[in-house]
């Protein structure tokens, strides 16, 4: 005997078993709400005038959007955890915080520098002024400051700068309106286009020897900023390392509150449907879409399906099978802790005599990268970063520290571990409509880096798709800031 269901119930039972977590035939998907999603997602949003009727989706497996971008919370105050500074020619970055109302804080300039090789200090310069120091005497004191360096390093200073001035002018071709500048295929090519592939193929090192630097500037200053930003050495490749040094210079700033409201911002201006807490566990083509897998148990159908976050620190099955080459990661511990260091670790009689910022000079015996005052309360009483490349145990932080109130550690997977000649996963991970924004960060990892190639990504998308385009394309207009630089 046939039995006929009615209508209704057949409808409501069709719409409980697709309409919860299922996505529309026309989506498009981003796995990722770090600074590449995001901005991948902003520029998708700007530079169509639809996405075919398709929504944006973001899957972020944390329970807050922001990847590597975060603030920890220590005695009250919060201070950035992951992606820390901006450099002032980052011009998408700036451009996102202007149109998002974000206020930026500057970095300081005139930090306290020492340079410990695990047994003394052995340069450093001088200490900062006191608050309401007339502007003669803080000219003076930069003068004096840049004697002192200029003692030490010599010529070696200018031809540093005169090195990462070049990369930088190189980079800034990656602004240039869409009518010169070609949407990419690979890393190599775009690499290639701006003059920057070669820093690719060489170390730091080798780089700077051929530019000039005597060794000792290498070995001290170059390793310390190259250890505070990436963690290594300065055998790290040569973009990555270039990329690290315009990271010490002046005019630095960051976002007020964190820089992670940068990523909730662009996708919220993006419109995009976000998904906290969900993970995606698998990837399969199904011919005419992806069919995207989270670990809530939801599937999502997208045209397009977009990476932005490192394959290196995610567990995704891909159906069929992509191929891209190994790449290791440098995680970076930051220990956030509440309490003042101990003197006689470094060698001295007072605390008042320990620098703000310690870099420190790659020996093995050295268990930290670097250690900087983040908030002074009191003379006895301060909140310091510190970054190592492994955790640090309480027994050597309390060789460390005189006394700890508290402390806060946070293992980051934070950007791959640089060895000349890089290799770089492909951009189209299957020659039709999988894209991975991050494989540029094989070539140097800063947001910056993240947004030209979320900006690349999203273009490509839009071409491959036949996407409209609005009337006039939106490209990021950067003229008016250029002049002011």
């Amino acid at each position: 005997m046939s039995m006929s269901m009615p209508m209704p119930t057949l409808l409501l039972l069709l719409l409980l078993l697709h309409g919860h977590g299922g996505a529309g035939a026309g989506d498009i998907c981003i796995v990722g709400s770090g600074i590449s999603g995001s901005s991948t997602a902003f520029f998708l949003t700007n530079y169509t005038t639809a996405l075919s009727g398709a929504q944006l989706r973001v899957f972020e497996r944390r329970a807050k959007v922001g990847g590597r971008l975060a603030t920890v919370t220590v005695a009250g105050d919060h201070f950035e955890a992951g992606g820390s500074i901006i450099h002032p020619q980052n011009l998408h970055v700036r451009r996102f915080a202007d149109l998002l109302g974000l206020a930026a804080k500057a970095d300081g300039d005139d930090d306290w520098l020492g340079i410990w090789d695990g047994r003394r200090f052995v340069f450093q310069t001088l200490r900062p002024l006191p608050p309401g120091t007339s502007w003669l005497r803080r000219k003076l004191h930069a003068l004096v400051n840049s004697l002192r360096l200029f003692k030490r390093y010599g010529l070696s200073l200018l031809k540093m700068d005169r090195f990462v001035q070049e990369m930088l002018q190189r980079f800034m071709l990656y602004y240039n309106g869409f009518e010169s500048r070609p949407v990419f295929d690979t890393v190599e090519e775009m690499l290639k286009w701006s003059g920057l592939y070669g820093l690719t193929r060489r170390t730091l090192e080798a780089e700077l020897l051929d530019a000039g630097l005597n060794s000792q500037t290498i070995s001290e200053l170059v390793t310390v900023i190259t250890r505070i930003n990436y963690g290594q050495s300065a055998s790290i490749s040569g973009l990555a390392g270039a990329v690290s040094l315009a990271g010490s210079e002046s005019g630095l700033w960051a976002v007020k509150g964190g820089n992670w409201q940068l990523a909730a911002g662009l996708l919220k201006a993006a419109n995009a449907t976000l998904h906290l807490q969900e993970g995606i566990d698998s990837i399969e083509y199904a011919g005419d879409n992806y069919i995207l897998k989270s670990n809530k148990g939801h599937e999502y159908s997208c045209v397009a399906t977009v990476v932005a976050t490192p394959l290196d620190e995610v567990n995704i099955t891909f159906s069929p099978p992509i191929s891209i080459p190994a790449r290791k990661t440098q995680h970076t511990h930051a220990t956030f802790v509440r309490g003042i260091l101990n003197p006689k670790f470094f060698g001295l009689s007072s605390v008042s005599d320990i620098p703000e910022l310690i870099g420190t000079m790659e020996v093995p015996e050295i268990p930290f990268s670097s250690i900087s005052i983040l908030k002074k309360y009191s003379e006895q009483d301060m909140t310091y970063k510190v970054f190592s490349r492994v955790k640090l145990n309480d027994s050597l932080l309390d060789q460390i520290f005189s006394r700890r109130k508290e402390t806060i550690r946070i293992n980051w997977p934070a950007y791959p571990h640089y060895e000349a000649p890089e290799v770089f996963a492909p951009i189209i991970l299957d020659d039709k409509q999988l894209y991975y924004v991050n494989t540029f960060e094989s070539a140097a990892s800063a947001m910056e880096t993240g947004a030209v190639a979320a900006e690349n990504v999203a273009r490509l998308l839009i071409a491959r798709l036949r996407l409209p385009l609005p009337s006039r394309p939106a490209a990021p207009d950067h003229h008016d800031q250029r002049a002011d630089l």
